[in-house]
């Protein structure tokens, strides 16, 4: 009978066992699982930026940048792309003090901004900038006929940076203010004749023009035709490894210059 007992004792810890170790795969298989977890990336842009990050007719966030990021996040399945839109003067905080992991708004490289931000290595286009002005001015025809002139930018914006380091090393005869909120006060300043100049992109013009008969028009070779490359957290090198093996694939399959094709009207991918 004592013999039966702890026979019997031993079949009941080995199904104990058992259940405990039943149990500790569970755990060690949610351990696992948590570990796999799809990482949110919030990524900070705009939505005045005609053809790159705006909203559409129907109230949608779209555009090249937002777009391209969107593809990114299909060929990243750890990870989840959140859009978090806000005005272009708020970005480079917003990623200094994370808010955000990420900025797609077509950033230039520029000293400054290499100090406190890590762009990624992979560019993705590039972005030529022209003078721009109404389409019934005739005494503007590049930008040494900038002197004396009212020129209207974005603060902090490419264009910003660049019309100001040429207006430095010249002088500093051009009149540079800034634009108010949103794109509207540039577009209005120069069609009312209220400012002569500003400096954009060629796509931006045809999508104004077409879009709300801006009366734009670029005069002159462009100032510049820099890479752009997306802004992320300094020390953040495995999102940025992650968006550059992306980015590779998405320019070998061609789908890179479907993109620009479709939403810049040409392919600016073929200087990367």
């Amino acid at each position: 009978m004592k013999k039966l007992n702890i026979s019997a004792a031993i079949i009941a810890l080995g199904i104990f066992l058992t259940g405990c170790g039943s149990t500790s795969d569970k755990a060690s298989g949610g351990k696992v699982e948590a570990e796999n977890e799809v990482k949110k990336i919030i990524v900070g842009t705009g939505t005045q930026f005609p053809n790159i990050c705006f909203l559409d007719d129907k109230g949608r966030l779209t555009g090249y940048d937002v777009e391209l990021v969107r593809e990114i996040d299909k060929r990243l399945p750890d990870y989840e792309f959140e859009f978090k839109t806000m005005e272009f003067s708020n970005l480079l905080l917003s990623l200094e003090t994370k808010k955000i992991d990420l900025i797609a708004h077509q950033m230039e490289v520029n000293e400054e901004r290499k100090e406190k931000f890590l762009f990624n290595n992979e560019p993705y286009n590039v972005f030529p900038l022209n003078v721009v002005v109404h389409q019934d001015n005739q005494d503007i025809k590049s930008v040494k006929d900038l002197a004396g002139k009212k020129v209207i930018v974005g603060a902090t914006s490419n264009s910003a940076v660049l019309i100001e380091k040429y207006n430095k090393e010249n002088g500093g005869k051009i009149n540079i203010v800034y634009s108010g909120q949103g794109s509207d006060d540039t577009k209005t300043q120069l069609k009312t004749g209220r400012a002569d100049a500003t400096i954009s992109t060629p796509f931006a013009v045809d999508f104004l023009n077409d879009a709300a008969d801006a009366q734009q028009k670029v005069v002159g070779p462009a100032l510049s035709n820099s890479k752009v490359f997306f802004l992320l957290q300094k020390g953040d090198t495995e999102l940025r490894d992650k968006v550059d093996g992306a980015l590779k694939e998405i320019k070998k399959d061609g789908t890179l210059t479907e993109l620009s094709t479709k939403w810049l009207g040409a392919d600016y991918t073929v200087a990367n």
